[in-house]
């Protein structure tokens, strides 16, 4: 089994804790980071040397969050505990309840292939993470890592849950987070024997993270002559959730030009690969695999693959966004590597017609000139993909849970 080990997580006491936490950064704008960068004893504030500041010291501003977070701590508006695993749960306003464990997987099983993953990243990305976490030392935000789901370890935390939480809050948007400290050394036994029945993780959201993790490792590594596999480094910040407990939605695409060609060009070429049917003005969302969902001048297009170009189902070529990278962006477009390409905007869904509404509303204002909705992929696609070291291109999935940042963070010192 991969490695999840318990430990001494850092907190926000009571006192800070509505004040404290942030939803994650890519889900404001700018202005907004601005905004909450003047909030009193907030995370963002604690960064805002890396989010607002003008100096160009990359380092010493890396530096600075370094002496933020420990002055928290010195006053203690931050605690640390001793040693535990967490057992998290989000209840949505919709009713919907995510639940997991949070604890630490190891950087050597993600190169081992022991946590497993499906998309590909962006390495300038990475790097830039990288150094992040190796002049701060700390992780706030989890990885999703996700396994088929397993009875005993349902069981265990249903136990869990009778107890009292250690954080109990419902945030801006009508979450609300309980969260329950397992300190216990018997119950840390007990729950690293059911673990071991895990054969592997799959990285469900934060490849970059985990990616980031593995490049800071590797370099502090190289660097500690006297390395001996328990520091801080080795391990990433992670959310184990089963199968039954994450929701996998649509991430849609955006195109800001048809590559010198006219519309009737491009739907031209399109007939080669594709099916193509007029859907009109109503947003199309597409109905299954195979279906690609069109927005092109004012009008909705279902394009379905024609099926002699359908592969084997443990091939690259048989998943949605590789058929779109593959017969689209690459043989129409041109655009040779999607990861790197300035051509694309993504656009996240959440497996209704209100992303591609949105993918919609985007080209009407000229953020683009054609736009593709592609379906959820499925949890039992996505565990093929990563067992066959196959990668997709970058944010194929939107997957829920969405986790509050700083709610419990990993100090790496």
């Amino acid at each position: 089994m991969p490695i999840f080990k318990p430990f001494k997580g850092v907190r926000p006491n009571d006192d800070f804790l509505e004040s404290f936490p942030t939803h994650p950064l890519d889900s404001f704008s700018q202005e907004e980071i601005n905004k909450k960068s003047q909030e009193e004893d907030s995370y963002i504030q604690m960064i805002k040397p890396y989010v607002v500041s003008k100096s160009k010291d990359i380092d010493r501003n890396l530096r600075k969050i370094r002496t933020n977070f420990e002055e928290l701590l010195e006053e203690k508006k931050l605690v640390k505990d001793n040693e535990a695993f967490y057992l998290y749960a989000q209840f949505m306003p919709d009713k919907r309840v995510f639940r997991g464990l949070l604890g630490l997987s190891s950087v050597e099983d993600f190169w081992a292939g022991k946590i497993k993953k499906h998309e590909s990243t962006i390495p300038q990305k990475k790097e830039k993470l990288a150094h992040y976490l190796e002049k701060v030392n700390l992780q706030a935000e989890p990885v999703l890592l996700t396994y088929p789901s397993n009875s005993k370890i349902e069981l265990f935390m249903n136990i869990e849950e009778k107890n009292v939480p250690i954080i109990n809050v419902l945030d801006s948007r009508g979450t609300k987070h309980k969260i329950w400290k397992i300190d216990n050394r018997l119950k840390i036994q007990q729950m690293k024997e059911v673990l071991d029945q895990v054969d592997s993780f799959y990285i469900a959201d934060g490849h970059h993270r985990i990616g980031s993790a593995a490049i800071n490792a590797k370099y502090q590594k190289e660097k500690n002559k006297k390395h001996n596999g328990n520091e801080g480094y080795n391990f990433v910040y992670s959310f184990i959730v089963s199968n039954q407990s994450i929701k996998i939605h649509d991430y849609n695409r955006i195109i800001k030009d048809l590559n010198g060609l006219t519309n009737s060009q491009f739907l031209k070429k399109l007939e080669k690969n594709f099916l193509i049917q007029e859907k009109g003005e109503s947003p199309y969302f597409p109905s299954k695999k195979f279906h690609l969902s069109m927005y092109l001048d004012g009008k909705f297009y279902s394009l379905h693959l024609k099926h002699n170009l359908r592969k084997d189902d443990n091939q690259y070529d048989n998943f949605d966004h590789c058929i779109l990278d593959k017969f689209i962006f690459n043989e129409i477009f041109g655009i040779e590597n999607s990861e790197s390409s300035e051509k694309i905007e993504y656009v996240k869904g959440n497996s209704t017609s209100e992303g591609i509404v949105l993918l919609k509303e985007k080209i009407d204002s000229g953020e683009g000139i054609v736009g593709f909705g592609v379906h959820p992929i499925s949890f039992n696609d996505m565990i093929k993909i990563s067992d066959h070291q196959l990668s997709m291109p970058p944010k194929c999935t939107y997957i829920e849970p969405k986790l509050v940042t700083a709610l419990v963070m990993y100090d790496m010192k």
